[in-house]
């Protein structure tokens, strides 16, 4: 029972470091962003201050939305290629039992020849 309550706890702290992981993920990125746009901004000295909070706005929310984009694509191919990988372990796995069932076969009727010859011969 100590076991299950274990793994129980090890799967929750599992969960709360990936949730505190893609947090500081995602403000990385936005952080990352906002320097990008206020190096944007500073490029063009003619702005107002209005009108750079409003590019510097539109700039983060357009690179989060692509990055947003870009991670979702990501997810999607990696369960895509899981799958893959699951399914082609299935086929390997069924392969090598039948294999194996065929080969411990051939060993077993050998045996049974062998044991009947045997007994013929000792007659």
């Amino acid at each position: 029972m100590r076991r299950g309550r274990d793994r129980t706890a090890s799967t929750a702290a599992t969960a709360s470091a990936h949730t505190v992981e893609g947090y500081l993920l995602a403000r990385a990125h936005h952080d990352q962003a906002h320097r990008e746009a206020g190096l944007l901004c500073s490029r063009m000295p003619w702005l107002t201050t209005a009108q750079a909070d409003d590019i510097t706005r539109h700039y983060v929310e357009q690179r989060l939305e692509a990055t947003r984009c870009m991670l979702r694509e990501t997810v999607d191919r990696a369960a895509r290629l899981r799958q893959e990988y699951e399914d082609r372990y299935a086929a390997l796995r069924r392969d090598l039992l039948i294999r194996h069932t065929v080969a411990t076969c051939a060993v077993l009727a050998c045996a049974v020849g062998a044991g009947t010859l045997a007994g013929l011969i000792a007659r």
